[in-house]
C-alpha cells in the first residue's frame, strides 16, 4: 500500500464494511441513515463539516404541508412525510431521551386573490375578532385569513438531537470528513476520504448522495455523467425578542413573509430568496426590510429587539422539486444515452421543505434500498428529468 493511503474496509471486497454510505449529514441524510439502521443495515454517514449545520440548522421549522405557495407536485410527499413525523420524533426520543417539542400548532394564512389551498386542506376562515384574539394588533391589509392546523418546531432542537440519535443507533457518523471521490469495486463502492492517516477508504454496498446545495460526488466510472442540477438559494432570517403581555402563539404567513413564534417572546422572521451562490453573509438592508414588513403585518414587533440574524442555503433544483430515488442522468453531450449505477441513490433539492419532507424521504429511500415499493410516486422527482427535457 502506498504511503499515506489507508484502507479501513474489513473483510474482502465481496464483503463491504457497510451496507450503506450516506454522503451528507443534514436532516435528510441522517433521517435516512436512521431508517436504514432501524432496518438492520450497517450505515456510515459523512459530512464535510459539522452534521446538520447548513440548511437544516438555518430553517424556520414550519411543517407546512398545505402551504398554498408550495408546488402541487410535492403535496403527496409532504403529507406522507408529515404523517411519519410523530414516529420520527418518538424514535429520536427513544434513542437519546431528548424530547423535541412542537413550538406552534396553528398557522394564520393570509390568502390574496387567486391563491388557493391544496385539495383536502382543513382550513377555517377567521373573523376579525378571532384574528385579534390570536394575534393582537394584526393588520390584515384587506387579506382574508384562514386557520390551518399546522405545526412548527425549532430546527436547533433537531440539530442537537438527531446526530446524537444517529450515534446511539450505531451509525458511524464522520463529521468534518469530506468525501474526495467514489470508485466502483466488484459491484460495491469504495469511498475515499481524508483522515489523519492520509487518504483513507472504506467499502459500502449502497451510496446515498444527500449533499444539499453542494455538488454530489459521482463514482469515477460514471464520468461524464452529470450530477443532479441542485444549486443554493440564499435565505436570510432574523430572530426578534418581544417583551410584554402582547404575544402570539400562531405562525403568521403571507406571501413573501412569515413570523414563527419560538416561545418565550422570540419570533423568527423570514425570509429572503437570493441567487447569491454560496455566500452566507447577511445584509443589513435586507434584514431591516424583513423587520419592517413583519412589524407592518404584526405591529407589536415594532418594539422587539433583534436577537440574531443568519443566512442559510436552500438546495433548489431547476423546477423546485426534490431529486429522489435511483441515480440516473443523461451523459454530458449525449442525446439518447443515460448513465445509471446500481445501488447509487439521490435525495436532495428539497428547497424550502427539507425539515418537513425528511421523514418521508427517509422512508422512501429505505424502501428502495430494501427492494420495496415506496408509498409515494417518484415520477416527478427522477434525477434524470432535467437533461432529458433539454435534449
Amino acid at each position: 500500500m502506498a504511503a499515506g493511503n489507508h484502507t479501513e474496509s474489513t473483510g474482502s471486497s465481496a464483503t463491504p464494511a457497510f451496507d450503506a454510505a450516506v454522503i451528507g449529514a443534514g436532516l435528510v441524510g441522517l433521517a435516512t441513515a436512521l431508517d436504514l439502521a432501524e432496518a438492520g443495515l450497517r450505515v456510515v454517514a459523512f459530512d464535510r463539516q459539522q452534521a446538520m449545520h447548513e440548511a437544516s440548522w438555518a430553517a424556520a421549522g414550519m411543517l407546512a404541508a398545505n402551504d398554498p405557495g408550495n408546488p402541487p407536485a410535492i403535496l403527496e410527499l409532504s403529507r406522507y412525510s408529515l404523517s411519519l413525523y410523530p414516529s420520527f420524533l418518538a424514535r429520536i426520543h427513544a434513542l437519546t431521551g431528548r424530547e423535541i417539542p412542537l413550538r406552534t400548532r396553528q398557522t394564520l394564512e393570509g390568502m390574496p386573490t387567486g391563491h388557493t389551498l391544496p385539495p383536502g386542506t382543513a382550513a377555517r376562515p377567521l373573523t376579525e375578532a378571532e384574528l385579534q384574539q390570536l394575534a393582537p394588533g394584526l393588520v390584515t391589509g384587506g387579506l382574508p385569513f384562514v386557520s390551518l392546523d399546522e405545526q412548527s418546531l425549532d430546527p436547533c432542537d433537531l440539530t442537537e438531537a438527531v446526530p446524537a440519535a444517529a450515534r446511539a443507533a450505531g451509525i458511524d457518523l464522520r463529521e468534518h470528513t469530506p468525501v474526495q471521490r467514489i470508485a466502483r469495486e466488484s459491484g460495491d463502492y469504495r469511498i475515499f476520504f481524508a483522515s489523519p492517516q492520509g487518504e483513507s477508504s472504506l467499502l459500502a454496498r449502497h451510496v446515498l448522495l444527500a449533499t444539499g446545495a453542494w455538488t454530489a460526488p459521482l463514482p469515477d466510472g460514471l464520468a461524464p455523467a452529470l450530477p443532479p442540477p441542485v444549486s443554493p438559494r440564499k435565505g436570510q432570517l432574523v430572530a426578534l425578542e418581544l417583551d410584554g403581555p402582547i404575544q402570539s402563539e400562531c405562525v403568521l404567513r403571507v406571501p413573501g413573509l412569515y413570523i414563527v413564534p419560538r416561545g418565550h417572546g422570540q419570533y423568527v422572521v423570514g425570509a429572503t430568496l437570493e441567487d447569491a451562490g454560496f455566500d452566507q453573509s447577511t445584509t443589513e438592508a435586507l434584514l431591516a426590510d424583513l423587520e419592517r414588513r413583519a412589524a407592518a403585518l404584526w405591529p407589536p414587533l415594532a418594539h422587539a429587539r433583534r436577537a440574531a440574524a443568519w443566512a442559510g442555503l436552500r438546495p433548489q433544483s431547476p423546477d423546485s422539486l426534490p431529486v429522489l430515488g435511483a441515480f440516473e442522468s443523461p451523459l454530458a453531450g449525449a442525446h439518447d444515452s443515460s448513465a445509471a449505477a446500481q445501488n447509487l441513490w439521490v435525495a436532495m433539492g428539497h428547497f424550502r421543505n427539507g425539515i418537513l419532507q425528511a421523514p418521508g424521504t427517509a422512508r422512501i429511500l429505505r424502501d428502495l434500498i430494501l427492494g420495496q415499493t415506496p408509498a409515494v410516486s417518484l415520477e416527478p422527482f427522477r434525477s434524470g428529468r432535467f437533461a432529458l427535457a433539454a435534449v
